[in-house]
């Protein structure tokens, strides 16, 4: 049955009965009329066998909650034969259902196979075995790259080695060995069936029968054993934006595996592992890094010569009485941002104690403790713990 006679079709008037008739008073109706025209009991009655073919179908369609939803919405858009028009449009638009659904072989374009392929693939009924099957995307592949820490922050070009799924070389990815495959009864060649969605129009699912290429293979080929699809390695060159960060998934559009009749290819996504550096670290979009001092530069303060990743060694200047881990910052020197600029170098002071003090630098230590004797440092610690 063509999508064309599903619409125009009055199943409410074959069983008659009315559009609000309960489920009771179809079957009521039905089973009234199919004893009045069953070809049992008017044998040789061809208008009689006819008429019990209308009340089967009618039966079929609104015995059926589903179906009965699905021609009921059909209906509403498409009644009688005419497009209903919007309010205010005046008058009727007498479209010929038969260029809607079938095409008009004269126009010479226009709509093609017609309206009737939309809802051919809404009512999972007819269209004609000339419907072009779709494109169909290529798959996403997933990879994994480790990069050293330096490249992370740099950004990086690296070889990827990938297996994904590919048009079968053997058939052309038509799945068939003949390189003919045929369309898909069940959904017509557009890979894809309709089931309910509790309103409004149905809802899309892949066609079980074709797996949603929208072709089926009579010959199926031997390589991909009728898929149309075949395991392909390829080695490619991968840029790695600057900046990034372990455990970071990066993607990659149109670098996944090709597509179908056209389709797009996939997308890559690939996630990134960083190695850990012998001197710096990370934080954000800041890099850190921890400098030895002296006591003396500590407390005497002075310059400090510090190193970059990658760059100059920059200067920093300590102020006097620089305390043991005091962090200061060298701006501009960290990971680069998304919007290309950098975050900064995060420099923490380490005072540097000496194992072993000797010669003048020991005397030197002896004079100054004596010096500061009547300093106590730990004097607020005590004060501060007798507190509550």
């Amino acid at each position: 049955m063509s999508t064309k006679d599903f619409i125009e079709k009055d199943y409410y008037k074959v069983l008659g009965v009315p559009k609000d008739a309960t489920e009771a008073e179809i079957k009521k109706a039905y089973r009234k009329l199919a004893r009045e025209f069953h070809p049992d009991a008017n044998k040789g009655n061809a208008k009689a066998e006819e008429r019990f073919k209308e009340i089967s179908e009618a039966n079929d369609i609104l015995g059926d909650p589903k179906k009965r939803k699905e021609y009921d919405e059909a209906r509403a858009l498409f009644g009688n034969g005419g497009f209903r028009p919007g309010p205010g449009a005046g008058g009727s638009f007498n479209f010929d259902l038969g260029d809607l659904f079938g095409g008009n072989a004269q126009s010479g374009g226009g709509f093609g196979g017609g309206i009737g392929d939309v809802f051919g693939g809404l009512f999972n009924r007819g269209g004609t075995t000339g419907t072009r099957t779709q494109p169909r995307r290529g798959q996403d592949i997933e990879s994994e790259v480790t990069l050293s820490f330096t490249e992370a922050i740099e950004g990086a070009t690296v070889p990827l080695r990938m297996s994904s799924q590919a048009p079968c070389k053997a058939c052309s990815g038509t799945g068939d060995k003949n390189g003919t495959p045929r369309v898909c009864p069940t959904c017509v060649g557009t890979g894809q069936v309709a089931r309910g969605s509790g309103g409004g129009f149905s809802l899309t699912d892949p066609c079980p029968d074709c797996k949603g290429r929208g072709l089926i293979a009579e010959h199926p080929c031997l390589e991909c054993k009728g898929s149309g699809r075949a395991k392909s390695s390829r080695t490619m060159q991968v840029r790695i934006p600057a900046g990034v960060t372990d455990g970071q998934r990066i993607r990659l559009r149109g670098k996944g595996a090709p597509g179908e009749r056209g389709g797009p290819a996939g997308d890559l996504y690939v996630m990134v592992h960083v190695g850990e550096h012998p001197v710096f670290g990370r934080k954000g979009d800041n890099l850190t890094v921890t400098v030895p001092v002296t006591f003396a530069e500590a407390a005497l303060g002075g310059e400090v010569r510090v190193p970059t990743l990658g760059g100059p060694a920059v200067t920093l200047k300590l102020p006097p009485g620089t305390p043991n881990g005091r962090t200061m910052r060298a701006r501009g020197k960290g990971a680069v941002r998304k919007d290309g600029t950098r975050g900064d170098l995060l420099v923490t002071v380490e005072v540097s104690v000496p194992k072993d003090v000797s010669g003048k630098a020991r005397d030197a230590l002896e004079a100054y403790r004596e010096a500061t004797a009547d300093e106590d440092p730990r004097a607020e610690l005590f004060e501060a713990a007798k507190g509550d």
